[in-house]
């Protein structure tokens, strides 16, 4: 019997600042998978070096030939990897890439939604193509610092703004700037992170978070989170030490909370999505004071700690999380 169960990759670690975040969301993955119909193993990933932790606490080397290790004295190939590096290889369509080639299904989307997700900047130009409402942005390339025109941004992005590296998964690199003076370190800070930087438009509002998969039998929407913190913004000690209240389901009219259920519904289907994907908002007054969405990123690969967003509001759904990976990962065989 044992043998026609599933070989499952939980696929960590990565070589973003977010690394050992990375960690503790396998360790929750972990927790949460049906050990009874899959064999299950994290493989931490750093580098060039993947190692899979075994039963007995040591590790193994992965052969990345054909993504396999060895137990025992007999080779053991993945069946499926479920993808939980937040960052580059794992958020950015590099892993996924990886995994086409040598043909294991995985959790997330394809290489080109991985990569589009990854850089906020082309997202939302790209979301905003169909409709979906984005703060306003500009894009800063290393090496082109000194020809930053403050003026300009202060014009058109105004402040206070925020400038956070545009090609990272992490929090880290993210200031909200309040003066011109403050500008030129948050660039130098969000530039240790990424090589290309997104200077951003400040929304005064509720912030949101929610999440949505879908098979082809279903698809689902969760309820969503309002995010309160004290801190300046959802920064990385809001998200990871606890320094915010995390309410679920938020504190929205039932009319806004049904219009965001469908504008996340309509994204995962624009970007051809897979998997589990948290989408972040905030939500601002229109003129006449009706609610605007405003979507702030798309999040690919969401921390999945019991303490999560996603868990958060798989139980807030009435929903149980190991049967919502079970269907994930199954709706790649069928």
């Amino acid at each position: 019997m044992n043998t026609l169960k599933r070989t499952i990759a939980i696929v960590c670690g990565g070589d973003s600042s977010e690394h050992d975040v990375s960690l503790r969301s396998a360790q929750g993955l972990y927790s949460f998978f049906d050990k009874e119909r899959y064999n299950v193993y994290i493989v931490d990933v750093k580098g060039v070096n993947w190692r899979v932790n075994l039963p007995d606490g040591t590790t193994a080397p992965v052969d990345r030939n054909d993504f396999s290790f060895i137990l025992d004295g007999k080779a053991v190939v993945f069946d499926y990897a479920y993808i939980t590096i937040h960052g580059t290889p794992g958020e950015n369509g590099i892993m996924q890439g990886y995994f086409e080639l040598v043909h294991i299904p995985y959790s997330t989307s394809g290489v080109l939604v991985e990569a589009m997700t990854f850089d906020k900047f082309v997202l939302n130009q790209y979301l905003r193509g169909y409709g979906i409402c984005v703060p306003d942005s500009l894009l800063i390339r290393r090496g082109y610092e000194n020809q930053v025109d403050e003026d300009e941004i202060v014009s058109r992005i105004g402040m206070p703004c925020f400038v956070k590296p545009a090609n990272d998964g992490s929090s880290f690199g993210v200031s909200k700037v309040k003066n011109i003076d403050q500008l030129a370190p948050a660039l130098r800070k969000a530039m240790m992170e990424s090589d290309e930087v997104m200077v951003e438009q400040f929304l005064d509002g509720t912030e949101l978070s929610i999440g949505c998969y879908k098979t082809r039998e279903k698809s689902v929407v969760f309820p969503a989170t309002e995010v309160v913190t004290k801190n300046e913004f959802f920064d990385y000690d809001a998200k990871y030490n606890g320094q915010v209240d995390e309410i679920t389901p938020a504190r929205i009219a039932p009319e806004t909370a049904d219009r965001v259920a469908r504008i996340t519904s309509a994204i995962y289907d624009i970007l051809h999505c897979n998997g589990i994907i948290r989408i972040d908002y905030i939500l601002t007054k229109n003129e006449d004071g009706t609610d605007k969405i405003n979507m702030l990123e798309v999040n690919t690969t969401p921390g999945m700690t019991a303490t999560s967003f996603i868990p958060q509001q798989v139980r807030a759904a009435g929903l149980n999380i190991t049967d919502v990976l079970t269907e994930i990962v199954e709706n790649q065989f069928k």
